[in-house]
């Protein structure tokens, strides 16, 4: 069977996939902002939580971890949410389902560019926290990256998701109280799950962002990957999986 062959029988076009992430990767690089933001502002918030636990390095090695599987989440939920809102409104992506694009293209094609962001979020975040922060920890930095990652992956879902129901950039942002925030709450950060109220107990559960802060925990205080590690990082790309696929249910053409 020839390689033509094979492409036409994939769910989505491989060139056209490739073709969008380019696109995206270079809408964003046009807009400082969103790059800042993505880039710059979890290595900010690291700096700000080892400033607040200066005098506490107990608290740090704790809580900087964990940090790992929110931030990514907030700040690529916020990016992507609101960069595909816009091209929603500006009827970008319905010119582009009336060519012969599969949906799976365009989610896969913005999967495949927030994913290249998220990579280098994840390291420059690492860096920084094992670096120069002095974040102490057990198992391989490697380790927090792929958290960061899925964490940021988790947020681009939310957000490509979100999209599509919000009617402007300020709708999306009001979904992140309603959609995020719950699980911050629940995690794990503040008061461990089994010291919670039965009912939010059964909450923090079903919530991807608990097994990312769980998964960042492990990575910190075991010298190796357990298996703890590894079944909360393949729920959270699980978790990622389930909301790409309803984000691309949501696009209709036109």
């Amino acid at each position: 069977m020839t390689a033509t062959h094979l492409t036409d029988r994939l769910p989505f076009s491989p060139g056209i996939t490739a073709a969008t992430a380019v696109r995206v990767l270079q809408q964003i690089s046009r807009d400082r902002g969103s790059t800042a933001l993505l880039l710059g502002i979890p290595c900010m918030l690291m700096v700000l939580l080892k400033l607040m636990f200066h005098d506490s390095e107990e608290s740090f090695e704790r809580v900087g971890p964990q940090v790992f599987g929110i931030f990514p989440v907030i700040v690529m939920y916020l990016v992507a949410s609101v960069s595909t809102l816009r091209e929603r409104t500006s009827g970008t992506a319905e010119r582009l389902l009336t060519m012969p694009v599969r949906r799976l293209d365009i989610v896969l094609g913005y999967s495949l560019a927030f994913a290249f962001l998220a990579l280098l979020q994840a390291v420059l975040s690492t860096l920084l926290a094992v670096g120069p922060l002095g974040l102490d920890i057990k198992g391989p930095a490697y380790l927090l990256m792929v958290i960061a990652m899925l964490g940021a992956l988790l947020g681009l879902a939310l957000g490509l998701l979100v999209s599509a129901f919000a009617r402007n950039e300020f709708q999306a942002v009001q979904f992140l109280p309603a959609g995020v925030l719950p699980q911050f709450l629940v995690c794990g950060l503040f008061v461990p799950r089994d010291e919670m109220h039965g009912a939010l107990a059964a909450v923090a559960r079903v919530m991807p962002m608990t097994y990312a802060v769980q998964a960042a925990s492990e990575a910190a205080h075991h010298t190796g990957v357990t298996g703890l590690f590894v079944r909360d990082a393949v729920l959270i790309l699980g978790c990622v999986v389930l909301v790409l696929v309803a984000s691309a249910a949501t696009l209709k053409r036109g």
